[in-house]
């Protein structure tokens, strides 16, 4: 069944939005993982991955401001026991910015099996979510971040927090490549972006949703929930000219109003700065950690939402839960993740 662009929802659709993005040490390697259509309001529409995307992990080197480095997944059509054919590509240099290179076939196989060849393993298919949160928490500082306001814990109670995604399941993408790799050499510096592509009936490709740091898109844009925001379809190098100003402006409105800093615009700006472009830091075959005074890469364990609403509200916000809340739903063996 076609289900291009062009058709009016069908970038609406949960396999093309990009739920949590990864990037760790493993075996000796470098391991990338991205999520993508979480069950979290209900049973997912559409099993799967989508047949007629591309999902792409992009890594730029040393601070530069393109990608130099692309791993291109796609998938076909699911068969009757919803197991789908996947195909990786690898582009370097040029060819890892442009839609139309075709790159080259790393290796092709099926979703929840392992594929590996060369010093590259690959793993997709549905899995327990091991992310963690309590959603009740985000709305709070969802409405402050909103309106500019002060930022009210007064009925929070971190020893009462239950995990909203607990039971929940997401379809995933791990790809782990060797440290021998000619670019992803430990102490390499790299930035991580994903990114979901659409087929066009044009013949094209359009981007349709991105992700680099966690909780950008629930703390700054919760109702893009259409990916009609174009911080969808930008490329992370025109961050900071496009949204600068607007991150800024909101930390520093939220900050002044709880009172957490003398300075708030300047603090604001060293927020936008901090975060834009929008690509998850990380030096390759170090040990990675996403927190409040650390973000280099981020595991499947990591705290992410602690960090990131204290990193914007510039104080303590407790979450309630640990990385053991979500235990269950990750391994320390290749893929890392617990199939569902």
């Amino acid at each position: 069944m076609s289900h291009h662009l062009d058709t009016p929802l069908a970038a609406q659709n949960g396999q093309l939005f990009l739920d949590d993005l990864y990037v760790f040490s493993g075996e000796n390697s470098t391991v990338f993982v991205m999520d993508v259509n979480s069950n979290i309001t209900g049973v997912y529409a559409e099993p799967g991955f989508h047949p007629e995307a591309r999902y792409e992990f992009k890594v730029h080197v040393n601070g530069a401001d393109v990608e130099s480095l692309t791993y291109r997944f796609s998938f076909t059509e699911a068969d009757a026991a919803g197991s789908q054919n996947l195909r990786l590509d690898a582009l370097t240099g040029g060819d890892a910015r442009e839609d139309g290179a075709a790159g080259k076939l790393v290796l092709e196989g099926r979703t929840g099996e392992t594929a590996a060849v060369d010093g590259v393993r690959v793993w997709a298919g549905r899995i327990a979510d091991s992310f963690y949160i309590d959603l009740s928490l985000l709305a709070r500082v969802n409405e402050a971040v909103g309106k500019g306001t002060a930022v009210d814990l007064s009925g929070w109670r971190p020893s009462e927090a239950k995990n909203t995604f607990a039971g929940t399941t997401v379809e995933t993408i791990v790809l782990e490549v060797s440290h021998e790799h000619s670019t992803l050499r430990p102490g390499t510096r790299i930035g991580l972006w994903a990114a979901t592509k659409l087929a066009t009936d044009a013949g094209g490709w359009r981007q349709i949703n991105r992700a680099g740091h966690p909780m950008m898109w629930p703390i700054f844009w919760p109702g893009d929930t259409d990916f009609s925001n174009p911080a969808n379809t930008r490329h992370p190098s025109e961050d900071r000219a496009a949204a600068g100003s607007f991150i800024a402006e909101r930390v520093a409105a939220v900050v002044a109003a709880t009172g957490t800093s003398t300075d708030p615009e300047g603090y604001g700006q060293e927020v936008a700065r901090q975060l834009l472009p929008d690509v998850l830091p990380y030096v390759v075959g170090s040990p990675a950690q996403f927190g409040f005074a650390t973000r280099n890469g981020r595991t499947l364990a990591d705290n992410a939402p602690e960090a990131m609403l204290s990193l914007v509200t510039n104080m303590g916000v407790p979450a309630g839960l640990t990385p053991a809340t979500a235990a269950q739903a990750r391994r320390a063996e290749f893929p890392y993740v617990v199939p569902a």
